[in-house]
C-alpha cells in the first residue's frame, strides 16, 4: 500500500495543479507497481504556511518560489 506526500509551500499551486499531481503520482506508480495497487495508491498534498520552510537558512514564501519560476520561463 504505498503512500506518497508531496510537500508543498501553500499559495503556490491552484487546486487544479494539485489535482494533477495526485493523478499523475498515482499514474506514475501503477505504472511501476502495476493496476492492482491503484486502489490502494495513497497521494497526499500537504501544503506548509508560507515563510515556514527554509533553504539555505533563508525562509522561502510563495512569493519567493513564484518569483523563481518566473526568471526560468
Amino acid at each position: 500500500m504505498p503512500l506518497v506526500d508531496i510537500q508543498l509551500i501553500e499559495g503556490v499551486f491552484d487546486p487544479d495543479q494539485k489535482r494533477r499531481m495526485i493523478e499523475e503520482v498515482t499514474e506514475t506508480m501503477v505504472r511501476i507497481e502495476g493496476e492492482a495497487l491503484r486502489g490502494v495508491t495513497w497521494v497526499r498534498v500537504q501544503e506548509i504556511a508560507s515563510g515556514a520552510w527554509g533553504i539555505g537558512g533563508k525562509a522561502m514564501t510563495a512569493a519567493d518560489v513564484k518569483a523563481a519560476a518566473s526568471q526560468d520561463a
